[in-house]
């Protein structure tokens, strides 16, 4: 069963990955900027950079060789 935190975090992923990509919808981001605090939103676009630049290296890597 999942705790309240888990599902937190996933949905503070989930809105930096649509931001991400430009494919947040509207209701979502107004839930967003609802939110009291953005730190959680700068972890998680950060991550997700991270994860994407990752993968972006991964990918090429791969093709190079």
């Amino acid at each position: 069963m999942k705790t309240n935190h888990e599902s937190d975090a996933w949905r503070y992923l989930k809105s930096a990955a649509a931001a991400l990509f430009g494919v947040q919808s509207e209701a979502a981001r107004q839930q967003d900027f609802a939110e009291r605090s953005v730190l959680p939103y700068v972890v998680a676009g950060i991550v997700m950079i991270l994860l994407f630049v990752l993968g972006l290296l991964a990918v090429v890597s791969w093709v190079l060789r």
